[in-house]
């Protein structure tokens, strides 16, 4: 059974007003609001690790009322429902007021591992709707709940996701904002985390000119999540230093396994260095840089591969600016901030040498990544294919036999000779620097096959389990739901998903073109 701890609610200060219209909020961390209520609620699938993380049975994740709590019709136990204040710089410009516009939190469990927060996404409006419904659409909502679960299993830092249930509503949403509205089935995922506090939590006071709730916050954020540093004399300053570390780590292995988050604004970064809201996210099929899934950054890919770890670092500077009131110290700020690059550089650097299967570092290592990386976005070499089977090269090979082993990672075409010719060129390199590596061929690809997943939740592996979905089929679901919990595994009976992109997925909307929209 679910019974909920109040402790957001009890610790912070509230909306004085329990009116749930769109409207400014002062001097408060959240406002207490009550789930809209559906039509007719079923559910599609629950997470059996999370309910078990949570002491939930599989009996009672099977009931109608799980599934009556989990769509906003019923509340369990203690819960005292609330969606939260912050605000933001979305697309690097200041947004002002943003907050749970379709989230709604039912409150805290205290488990094993912690505390964790339950929150319903698509249970309806709340104060900080602004001009939405505050729902969500079944597309946007099986993204969310597979790539939650995806992630963790890829060892990402990564809220969670209990459940989806479909509510029975029918949504209108205009896809690609281009003013062709349909009515989609609405859902409702039930997301965990252990808060749901982001950089712009910490904006909302700080742009108020509220250094008391601010101060407030970043108390309540580390009596309960960064404890260790109580009594800290400079508890505030370490708070944001690790918080950059964190979020470093997490920046780190999205381009480990080629994920691009899609929009990274600051009300979208979670202070526990956690990806945080799926929306137009992707992983990489032929390996690009610049590419980036959601066609609303499209002018100015700002939110692009090789442009997050920027993104991240300017993210920190506005947390930095929204804390400095209660740190005071801009030197010891601007310190941390510059760090990050650095930090980033050296697991940057590690990690591709760990994806490589390379142990001791040599001089010549950063000039061969580099030329990797050209490579790779020269010839179209899908990321997660080409490192999947790079393990499977030996330090014996030549270069034209190694070419063979990867060719099936290209989207170029093979009967051209340029692509030949490029990886000729790396391979000779390659292959000679693996001659000074003293572990075996064996012991490399058994490490290798450990960073470099088989298999990911590609958009259009994610679309055709939408569009069985939409259609009352929710076995591609399950079945993805479990393929994805061993990423790293050979696991045959689902070798079919280890395949490029297909070419009808070139220009499909929701494997090529994704927006905001959910």
């Amino acid at each position: 059974m679910l019974r909920f701890t109040n402790i957001f609610t009890s610790k912070l200060p509230a909306d004085p007003f329990n009116i749930n219209i769109p409207r400014q909020v002062q001097s408060a961390a959240f406002s207490l609001v009550r789930p809209k209520g559906m039509t007719n609620p079923k559910l599609i699938i629950f997470s059996d690790e999370i309910a078990e993380n949570l002491g939930l049975s599989k009996d009672f994740c099977e009931t109608q009322h799980f599934v009556e709590i989990m769509s906003g019709n019923k509340l369990a136990d203690g819960s005292n429902p609330y969606a939260m204040a912050y605000a933001g710089h979305q697309f690097g410009n200041w947004a002002g007021q943003l907050g749970d516009g379709r989230a709604i939190n039912l409150g805290e469990l205290s488990v094993k591992s912690g505390i964790q927060t339950l929150q319903l996404k698509g249970a309806g409006p709340t104060p900080y709707s602004r001009t939405a419904d505050g729902l969500a659409v079944l597309r946007s909502s099986v993204r969310e709940f597979l790539c939650s679960e995806a992630m963790f299993h890829l060892g990402v830092p990564t809220t969670r996701a209990l459940s989806l249930a479909l509510t029975g509503e029918e949504v209108l949403r205009d896809m690609l904002y281009n003013g062709n509205a349909q009515y989609e089935k609405g859902a409702v995922v039930c997301r965990v985390a252990p808060s749901f506090i982001r950089f712009g939590s910490f904006e909302f006071f700080a742009w108020r000119q509220d250094t008391e709730n601010l101060k407030k916050l970043a108390d309540f954020t580390m009596e309960h999540y960064f404890s260790h540093l109580d009594g800290h004399e400079q508890k505030y300053l370490k708070f944001f230093e690790e918080v950059a570390t964190k979020t470093c780590e997490m920046i780190i292995h999205w381009q480990r396994v080629g994920f691009v988050h899609g929009v990274m604004n600051t009300d979208n970064m979670s202070i526990h260095g956690l990806t945080i809201d799926y929306g137009p996210y992707g992983w990489m099929d032929n390996y690009d840089p610049d590419w980036t899934p959601n066609t609303t950054d499209l002018p100015g890919k700002r939110y692009r591969f090789g442009n997050q770890p920027v993104i991240a670092q300017w993210n920190l500077l506005k947390l930095a600016n929204a804390l400095y009131p209660i740190i005071l110290d801009e030197n010891a700020l601007k310190d941390i901030i510059e760090n990050f690059q650095t930090t980033y550089k050296n697991g940057h650097l590690s990690m591709m040498m760990q994806k490589l299967g390379l142990k001791a570092s040599q001089p010549t290592d950063e000039a061969l990544i580099s030329e990797l990386s050209k490579t790779m976005k020269d010839t179209q070499s899908d990321m997660t294919i080409f490192f999947r089977l790079l393990s499977d090269i030996n330090s014996k090979m030549t270069p034209v036999e190694a070419f063979g082993v990867i060719s099936k990672s290209l989207y170029s075409d093979l009967n051209d000779e340029e692509p030949k010719i490029v990886w000729h060129r790396w391979f000779l390199k390659y292959l000679d620097r693996l001659k000074d590596e003293t572990i075996s061929n064996e012991e490399r690809k058994i490490d290798m096959d450990k960073v470099n997943p088989k298999y990911v939740l590609r958009n259009y592996i994610a679309q055709i389990a939408i569009e069985a979905a939409d259609k009352g089929d929710y076995g591609v679901t399950h079945e993805l739901y479990q393929l994805l919990k061993n990423p790293y595994d050979e696991q045959p009976q689902y070798q079919h998903w280890f395949e490029k992109r297909p070419d009808w997925a070139i220009k499909k909307v929701g494997c090529s073109m994704l927006s905001c929209s959910s």
